[in-house]
Order: C-alpha cells, then structure tokens, then sequence
C-alpha cells in the first residue's frame, strides 16, 4: 500500500509544479515546452527530486507508476486552473498579438462550450496520467 502521507506530498509537490508550467505556457515560445514536460515527464522530475531529498524511500514498478500517475494527473489539472484565468484576462487585452494567439475565450461564449472546455481539460489530464506513469515506472528501475 502507498502512504497517504506520501500521496499528499507527491499531490502539493506536483500541484506546484503544474501551476508553475501553467504559468510559462502563457508565454508563446515555450509553450510547447512546458506542454510536453508537462505531459510527458513531469514525474520523473518529481519522483528524483523526492528521492533527492529524500521525501521518498525505495519504491517498486508498481509504486512508481501510481505515483507517476498521481503526478500527471494532478498536475495538468493544476496547470489548466492557472492556465484558463491567465488566458481569459490576457484575452480581454485590445492588443491584436494577445487576440491571435489567446483562444480560450470562445470556451466561455456558451454553456455547452465551457462543459466541452472541462472535459477536454479532464481527458487530456487522463492522458498525462497515462504518460507520467510509464515516466514513474522508468523512474523506479
């Protein structure tokens, strides 16, 4: 069994570094870096770090992967939280640089729009999960 202690830090820790990279893909060139670290390996940075620190013990396969998941998971969700607000009000800007590149504005024109833009957000989330874990699982041989 996985500490619940330890699943809070790895949760804090991960939500940290989500909003940190939800912060930076607001800027247009590295977007696409802090989108991919965000997706695909954002755990393994973690999970070295915690072991670094020694926040965590030896953890198998197993371990590795949940926490990898818990990682990916929580972090996207994190980033999109930070993400969407920064975006919105830079959106509101009259400057037509911040008009062509902010598009989140047409997630709020409607109901159905901003529950499409949710489950996006949730899907997409699952899919860093599944990435972060196979990350977590490389991290722990």
């Amino acid at each position: 069994m996985i500490n619940e202690l330890l699943l809070k830090q790895v949760a804090i820790l991960s939500a940290i570094a989500g909003g940190a990279l939800g912060l930076l893909t607001i800027f247009p060139f590295v977007n696409i870096f802090s989108v991919s670290i965000l997706v695909i390996c954002l755990a393994a940075g973690v999970l070295v770090y915690m072991k670094r620190e020694n926040l965590i013990g030896l953890f198998d396969m197993r371990e590795g992967a949940i926490l990898g998941a818990v990682i990916g998971f929580v972090s996207f969700i994190a980033a999109a939280i930070v993400y969407v607000p920064c975006d919105i009000i830079l959106g509101l800007i009259p400057v037509p640089a911040f008009k062509a590149h902010f598009i989140m504005r047409f997630f709020f024109n409607s109901f159905g729009s901003f529950i499409v833009m949710l489950m996006l957000i949730f899907f997409v989330a699952l899919l860093s999960a599944l990435m972060n874990a196979f990350a977590g699982l490389a991290t722990s041989v």
